[in-house]
């Protein structure tokens, strides 16, 4: 069991469970047809990222298989919440996790995102002892892809056309690592 009852603070953010008051920094990039256009959702209304913070909300521990572990990526530079992380517990016999990410575009090129996914990475191999975790990207989204690298995972695989999605075929890249390729570095 893993629970976030207490902010993490990393070199230059804070990682922390969501809150309803975070709807109007999270909705600033969920509106966003750039951001929408790498997800399987569309642009959101502030009535859907409304509902998907509440959903974030109830979203603090891992505590068996399927769980999942938002937390709000706080920049304390802006004072604002810049991003999400996630870890989701895919399987509890096989120790197996995957991370995901989303970030306001506004504040990229700073390596926030490559921050709080690191610290994801400490999470799941070093609390909640995963032996792997996978990170999955939309193949035309080069900066996840270049993020996924830069934490040392590596390509597993490119999936051509492996599902339909807003009306056309999408490209997945999976990145994996394992526990003890995390320890070694």
């Amino acid at each position: 069991m893993l629970r976030i009852s207490q902010p993490i603070a990393t070199a230059r953010l804070i990682l922390r469970p969501f809150a309803s008051a975070d709807l109007d920094d999270v909705w600033a990039y969920q509106k966003l047809p750039e951001v929408a256009h790498h997800m399987l959702w569309p642009a959101r209304t502030r009535d859907q990222s409304e509902r998907a913070v509440d959903q974030m909300v109830t979203e603090d521990a891992l505590a068996g298989e399927g769980d999942c572990l938002s937390l709000a990526v706080v920049w304390p530079d802006v004072g604002r919440v810049v991003g999400q992380v996630e870890l989701v517990w895919l399987s509890q016999e096989h120790r197996q996790g995957e991370l995901g990410y989303v970030f306001n575009p506004r504040y990229r090129g700073r390596g926030l995102a490559t921050e709080a996914a690191a610290e994801m990475l400490r999470l799941g191999f070093g609390e909640l002892d995963l032996h792997r975790i996978v990170g999955r990207c939309s193949a035309q989204n080069s900066a996840s892809a270049r993020l996924l690298e830069r934490l040392g995972m590596r390509r597993e695989a490119h999936f051509i056309h492996n599902v339909r999605l807003k009306g056309e075929w999408k490209e997945e890249l999976v990145y994996a690592m394992l526990q003890q390729e995390w320890r070694s570095t």
